[in-house]
């Protein structure tokens, strides 16, 4: 080979890897830039119970907040999967892994399907982003129903309360009445909040727990009567109810409500859906739309302290479960 076809030889070769190069740098760049744009697609929150419940009124409220305010540059859609005690809805999500663009909340069952070994997930598989409130229960009945007060429940026969799910807080809550007070009240499994509150109202079923947000407005109408609050004061909208605490049983139990995301999602992702629940927890439309409308406990938990607080709230459950014998 001479030396002017050595020299050209050379020169096809810089001027293929300087082609390579750009490619890979356009590459780069684009890749870049979609992330810079996250997020860039529409946004699915997923409920892992039916509608109507209290993990849906959530969502929705959430949803409607996010978007009234305009807080994402894309639109946020709620879908519900409900079944097998949030297994079904926490099962996609946990499918979804790495992508940003799934979100789901924190309902009783992420913490005790898994303790129950009916869910091959736990916490482990799933991002923490935010907490934003806590709910207290409600003990509650039909308005015309014979039992008055919490003594009532003490001698009455044939009581049945709803759950969403085997094993849900109204579940718990109902054995710790059973343990406390000698009643011989029966839980019976629904796929969701809703379903229960239907069955309350068809007179299937006796007794209600259930969270502010899904039992005020009845108890407003006329339709049902409270009894008693796992808070451990009175609520300020229920202020001639008291509370277990109060009557001198030793039940005080919140649902912490947050939200999560799949496993191994982008770090600026966690930290983007931070600032927005940040924003939405600090805005008047989201106190007075959910916070003030159904007297929840305010409270906002970054990524970090959700994640601390997610695995002491599931040693919490653990304990409790273990303590009235439903695991070993």
């Amino acid at each position: 080979m001479d030396t002017y076809e050595a020299h050209q030889g050379m020169k096809r070769r810089t001027l293929l890897g300087c082609g390579a190069a750009f490619v890979a740098a356009q590459s780069l760049t684009l890749t870049s830039a979609r992330a810079n744009a996250y997020p860039s697609e529409t946004i699915n929150y997923i409920v892992a119970f039916g509608v109507g419940g209290g993990s849906d009124i959530v969502a929705r409220t959430m949803a409607k907040v996010i978007n009234e305010k305009n807080l994402i540059p894309v639109k946020m859609l709620v879908e519900n999967r409900p079944g097998g005690s949030g297994a079904v809805g926490y099962s996609y999500i946990s499918s979804r892994k790495g992508n940003p663009y799934y979100l789901g909340g924190v309902g009783v069952s992420f913490f005790t399907t898994p303790l129950l070994g009916k869910m091959p997930l736990s916490y482990k598989d799933f991002t923490p982003l935010a907490a934003i409130a806590r709910s207290p229960y409600i003990l509650a009945v039909l308005a015309d129903s014979e039992i008055k007060t919490i003594d009532d429940i003490k001698t009455a026969k044939g009581l049945t309360i709803g759950s969403a799910g085997a094993v849900s807080d109204p579940a718990l809550l109902s054995h710790l009445l059973n343990k406390q007070l000698g009643a011989s009240i029966k839980v019976v499994p629904y796929d969701g909040e809703g379903e229960v509150m239907a069955a309350v109202l068809g007179k299937h079923l006796t007794l209600l727990f259930g969270n502010p947000n899904e039992i005020l407005e009845q108890v407003n109408a006329g339709k049902m009567r409270a009894l008693a609050v796992t808070s451990a004061e009175r609520m300020a909208s229920l202020p001639d109810v008291p509370s277990f605490k109060e009557l001198g049983h030793d039940i005080v139990h919140t649902q912490l409500r947050g939200i999560i995301m799949p496993k191994d999602v982008p770090a600026d992702a966690v930290a983007y859906w931070e600032g927005v629940m940040k924003t939405v927890s600090d805005s008047p439309e989201w106190r007075s739309q959910y916070v003030d409308r159904f007297n929840e406990i305010p409270l906002f938990l970054n990524s970090k302290e959700f994640g601390e607080e997610i695995v002491a709230t599931s040693q919490r459950y653990e304990t409790l479960m273990r303590e009235l014998g439903l695991i070993k």
